[in-house]
């Protein structure tokens, strides 16, 4: 099993930007696919990207292509989102989900960060 810890989430004024990072502890994060989603009030949790185990291979929704970077450091356990160019419909809980690449129906989720993003 692997717990999962998201931070760097807040408060940014439109056009700002903000890093979120994922801590993974309990196994090696090399194991996982890992993936960013959020979801907004009323609405349903949506993929925001997504990368393979080695790094080689990332997935962005058509709503944050060019704005967004996902990446990992397996050596430091964690995965990060950085979210340049930040809009108001960006505001969500933004949550961290890894699944096992060799068992992909074993998936653990983090309990998310708020990110607020003003007009």
């Amino acid at each position: 099993q692997v717990l999962l810890v998201e931070s760097g989430g807040g408060l940014v004024q439109a056009g700002g930007s903000l890093r979120l990072s994922c801590a993974a502890s309990g196994r090696t994060l090399s194991r996982y696919t890992m993936a960013w989603f959020r979801q907004a009030p009323g609405k349903e949790r949506e993929s925001v990207a997504e990368i393979s185990w080695s790094g080689g291979s990332t997935y962005y929704a058509d709503s944050v292509k060019g704005r967004f970077t996902i990446s990992r450091d397996n050596a430091k356990n964690t995965v990060y989102l950085q979210m340049n160019s930040l809009k108001p419909e960006d505001t969500a809980v933004y949550y961290c989900k890894a699944r096992d690449r060799i068992r992909s129906d074993y998936v653990y989720w983090g309990q998310g960060t708020q990110v607020t993003v003003s007009s």
